[in-house]
Parts: structure tokens; sequence; C-alpha cells
């Protein structure tokens, strides 16, 4: 865990916090498709993930699904910092998009830190930044995209994450992640495939000219 956390977190934080996170850090391995926090869930625990990739999603009271941002490796989930030190309950769900390992720090540690570490404080800044950009983004998506550009965009921000072009996914979990149904979302991948971006395979989908 160690070496791991070194890896990437060694030119951004001090060598005194780094062995702060190990020693208060617990580490875990979360399989794809486990659920690393829920709508409704207590924050006792803030994610450094370590390598993989996390999904983050918003329900609405309908039980609509949209998927707003991933985590990768080096992230944090800036709105969980929200929670812990609000110490109000979790509004979005963040699932593993495939096998991730990561560190979870206490919530007791987040306050104390950033007075102590400036370069915890700087991380903080940095990851709520980042993830007001992929927010907005998300927006102008839903506001000023055509579902069509939105499902190629979803499409291949996913082959980036998963870092392999042919994606096993049902058209079903499309259709959640992007908000609309499985028969708007099968139609239009026939159209990207017509239009030689995608291959259509059953149960996955073979991403072309990324």
């Amino acid at each position: 865990m160690r070496e791991k956390l070194k890896d990437y977190f060694s030119e951004i934080f001090e060598k005194d916090l780094i062995d702060e996170i190990i020693e208060t850090g617990i580490y875990r391995i979360l399989a794809s498709g486990e659920t690393l926090i829920d709508i409704g869930d207590k924050m006792t625990h803030v994610p450094l993930i370590l390598n993989g990739a996390v999904k983050i999603i918003r329900e609405d009271k309908y039980g609509h699904e949209l998927a707003l941002y991933f985590l990768e490796r080096g992230d944090t989930c800036a709105i969980s910092f929200v929670n812990c030190i609000n110490r109000s309950k979790s509004m979005f769900r963040g699932i593993a998009e495939k096998k991730t390992e990561g560190i979870f720090v206490p919530v007791s540690k987040i306050d104390e830190w950033l007075i102590k570490y400036k370069s915890w404080r700087h991380f903080i800044i940095d990851s709520y930044h980042i993830r007001l950009i992929e927010m907005v983004e998300s927006i102008d998506s839903l506001a000023f995209m055509k579902l069509d550009d939105r499902l190629h965009k979803y499409l291949v921000d996913k082959v980036k994450i998963m870092q392999d072009n042919t994606l096993i996914i049902t058209h079903q979990e499309i259709a959640d992640d992007i908000n609309t149904s499985r028969v708007v979302v099968s139609r239009l991948l026939k159209v990207l495939e017509n239009e030689g971006k995608v291959i259509i395979r059953r149960n996955r989908i073979i991403i072309e000219n990324i």
C-alpha cells in the first residue's frame, strides 16, 4: 500500500502527510460493480483512488440516474468532503467501473490536515476545481449537445476510463447513465454504427477511430 500511495501522491503530499495517511487510512479493493458510497449513506471516510475508476451518479426522486463524472488514479471525491464537514448524508452514488484500489481517510483527519498541511489544502482546492469543471461540462452536454453526440462522447470517455475500446455494457446500462430510454440508445447506436463510429455486438460495443 505504501508504495502505491507514493507512486502518485509523493509528488503532491509531504512525507509526513503520506505517513499519516498510511497510519490512519483503510486500504480497500473494490470489485467491478461494487458500490463505494450510496445515496443516503453517512460519510465516515474520504477515498483516495490508487488505481481503477469509480463512476459518480446522481439520482432523482423518480429513480432516474445520470452519470456525472469518473474518479481515477490520484483523484478523490470533492463532494464527499462537503458531506464530511457538514456531517450530512451522501447525495450521490459511487460505483467501481472496474477493479479499484483506494485508501479511505477517516473524517476526523480532514479538518486537522487542512490546518496542518499546505499540500492537503491545495489538493482539496484542486479537487473542487476539477469536479466543478466536470459538473459544468455535464450540464453543458445536457443543455447543448444532441443526444447522439452525448452518446458518442459518453462512449469515448468510457473507453478512456476502461483503457479498452471494447466496452462490455448493455444498452440499458448506457441508457441509465445518460438518462434516456433503452430504445433510444439502441436506435442511436445503430446510427453511430452506420456512420462507422461503433461496431455493435451482443452486450459489447467496439468504439472505432478514437
